[in-house]
């Protein structure tokens, strides 16, 4: 088996991946690198994942790359939107030559002798090992399991007649119209879920351990659409970019030094949302403090 020499491996090539390569690529030219991607196409999260209506649940302002403006309507994007962002931003800067599709890395070990990372890997087609040498390793491959999510045990699941699905493996063409659906747990994946699926089932329930902290806003980021209109988008971008992320920032910090008067505000727009007979203290009133 032959070792192959990079100055710079990256492990995964998702959004993250293809964001490092670009600032490699722009502020250490001279170096030499190269993405394994253990699947066979690259996106990660946002090819992985496709169960109905996917999207982010960031603003694609502050979830994009810094040097490629997002500059569609939706800022609150679609996954197939922001799979082709990231494929697009690969070929434009042709990152995409130095992907390896395919290779499961499965050990990195360092040396210090010889000050380098060897990084043993598979390929997913034939089973061959194949391993890399390189001084930098690089981590970009997210957080989740692509072996499976985590599925618990439930009492009597055997005797349960229809299917139970977990997102991360969502069959194609799965005909839920008309069914009653039950939704386990209250996070941005059920936020999505139940809405979509909502259209065709005849009933969606969603099952909570506890209430999530909800804030509805439109998808569209208005400033950032009418900035476009009078300026480049590249200012355009870099303006909402700010916008936004000092916004998070504030919000992040009150949060930490008065999140009851946050927990109080949030829960004041969840009443306006959904009116006076709705009770917001039982079904949206989180367990913890925001």
């Amino acid at each position: 088996m032959g070792t192959e020499h990079f100055d710079v491996v990256i492990v995964g090539g998702g959004l993250s991946g293809i964001g490092a390569a670009y600032h490699l690529q722009n502020k250490c030219p001279d170096r030499s690198y190269v993405i394994l991607e253990g699947r066979d196409a690259i996106g990660g999260t946002w090819d992985l994942f496709r169960y109905p209506g996917i999207r982010s649940d960031s603003d694609m302002h502050t979830l994009g790359y810094n040097f490629k403006p997002w500059i569609a309507r939706k800022a609150i994007a679609d996954g197939p939107a922001i799979l082709d962002y990231v494929k697009e931003t690969a070929a434009e800067n042709g990152i995409d030559r130095n992907i390896r599709l395919g290779i499961e890395v499965k050990k990195a070990s360092w040396s210090t002798d010889t000050a380098s990372w060897t990084v043993d890997a598979v390929r997913k087609d034939t089973g061959v090992p194949v391993q890399f040498q390189c001084n930098f390793l690089l981590m970009c491959a997210g957080y989740y399991s692509y072996k499976g999510g985590y599925t618990p045990e439930f009492e009597g699941a055997d005797r349960f007649w229809g299917p139970i699905i977990h997102p991360q493996d969502w069959p194609e063409g799965l005909d839920y119209a008309g069914k009653r659906v039950v939704i386990i747990g209250s996070g941005a994946t059920a936020m999505t879920l139940v809405p979509e699926m909502a259209k065709d089932a005849a009933r969606v329930t969603m099952l909570q351990r506890s209430p999530t902290y909800v804030i509805s806003r439109p998808d569209k980021d208005l400033i950032a659409n009418i900035l476009r209109k009078i300026m480049p988008s590249r200012w355009a971008y870099a303006i909402t970019r700010w916008k936004n992320t000092q916004l998070q920032q504030y919000l992040y910090r009150l949060t930490r030094t008065r999140p009851e008067l946050v927990k109080q505000k949030l829960l004041k727009r969840v009443r306006r949302e959904l009116g006076p007979d709705f009770d917001v203290e039982k079904h949206f009133t989180p367990h913890y403090q925001p």
